[in-house]
């Protein structure tokens, strides 16, 4: 039995635009506005416990050495698991200001995990690692 999840989908899709939206914008309030309370985000090095935590180490990096910059993302793939949570894994990286091509050794595989609460989409936890370009 096959169930149609587009509209679940679209509306995944829209959160992780809304966050690559807020990150051109430099907007830490708005890139953790879909993230759950109690989110987390393991990057290498570290590891980030509450959406809190997470707005605040966005907003030091958009006055700091993130500021003017964008990235780019392209998802891999969307998997649900059961009515209210799915993984998205997409290939990301960050363009530094100034920046056309995302240099290779700036490639990084992304999980995102997201869940459906009170009808909503949100992104509960989030982890990036390099990626091998050689791959």
């Amino acid at each position: 039995m096959s169930e149609n999840r587009a509209a679940d989908e679209t509306a995944i899709t829209a959160v992780l635009e809304n966050l690559y939206k807020a990150w051109e914008a430099n907007d830490a309030d708005a890139f953790v506005a879909e993230y759950t309370e109690d989110a987390t985000a393991v990057l290498p090095g570290s590891l980030r416990q509450s959406r809190e935590a997470i707005r605040s180490n966005m907003a030091g990096g958009f006055a700091g050495p993130l500021k003017g910059s964008k990235t780019y993302n392209k998802p891999l793939s969307i998997r649900f698991l059961g009515q209210d949570g799915a993984v998205v894994v997409s290939e990301s990286g960050i363009l530094f200001a100034g920046e056309t091509e995302l240099p290779a050794a700036r490639l990084v595989h992304a999980t995102w995990v997201l869940e459906r609460r009170d009808g909503r989409w949100l992104v509960a936890s989030y982890h990036n690692s390099p990626a091998n370009p050689a791959s």
